[in-house]
């Protein structure tokens, strides 16, 4: 049976964008600046789409309800923003994805929990022709709450149940289901160890961009998807 998409909505950090060498770099200069050592980036990567919350747990081991918190998350969050377009870049495909969908006039936006001040100059720089930007400070809501990705369905004027939510985390799992949006993850996100996606309840899992084509095409035609290792591009 053949499945109408109407619109793609992706994720930002960890999705589209690998934005975990500035998000690392600012944590790691709040580090020396104190005379300690760095975290590795492997393991700041894994903490990257939790934020300053994550980041922070690692490098300083501080948890929001600690008195030290809000100072070192509003130190995080001015250093990131001096450097954050410094290193961070699309992944592999993405272009290649993107530029596909304008060929599909398919339309696609990014519903991020980043805020605007961020996340705005990121996209920008990367001349990413999005139809919207939805991010944490648009609505009164943030993912899981499902509120972002319906915004998003408004204003593009396509029914949740035909678009398709692109993410690396459990929460963007769960705000897609919350929105009645079928969702997607990516696995070559910023994953932990202990994450299990098998069992998030997604309906598709990813290991490359270039395989959202593949889905895209396969439901257009009415033929079930299955993940078949795309071509490295």
């Amino acid at each position: 049976m053949k499945s109408t998409v109407s619109a793609i909505l992706f994720d930002f950090d960890g999705t589209l964008a690998d934005t975990a060498p500035d998000l690392a770099g600012a944590v790691n200069e709040m580090l020396a600046d104190r005379g300690l050592s760095p975290v590795s980036f492997e393991m700041l990567r894994k903490m990257a789409s939790q934020g300053a919350r994550g980041l922070l747990k690692v490098a300083f081991n501080v948890d929001r309800e600690d008195a030290q918190f809000e100072a070192l998350r509003v130190e995080f969050l001015d250093r990131y923003e001096a450097r954050m377009t410094s290193q961070s870049s699309l992944f592999k495909g993405i272009s290649s994805l993107l530029a596909w969908l304008d060929v599909q006039a398919l339309p696609w936006g990014i519903v991020t929990n980043k805020a605007t001040r961020f996340a705005l100059p990121i996209i920008e720089k990367f001349g990413l022709s999005s139809h919207i930007n939805v991010c944490g400070d648009t609505t009164a809501y943030s993912k899981p709450h499902p509120e972002p990705l319906l915004y998003a369905a408004r204003t593009l004027k396509v029914k949740p149940a035909e678009c398709i939510y692109v993410g690396d985390d459990l929460r963007d799992v769960q705000a897609a289901k919350a929105a009645g949006m079928r969702s997607i993850v990516a696995a070559f996100g910023y994953l932990g160890e202990e994450d299990q996606l098998e069992d998030w309840g997604a309906d598709y899992i990813i290991q490359q961009p270039k395989e959202i084509v593949q889905l895209i095409t396969q439901l257009a035609t009415g033929r079930d998807f299955k993940v078949v290792a795309a071509e490295e591009g």
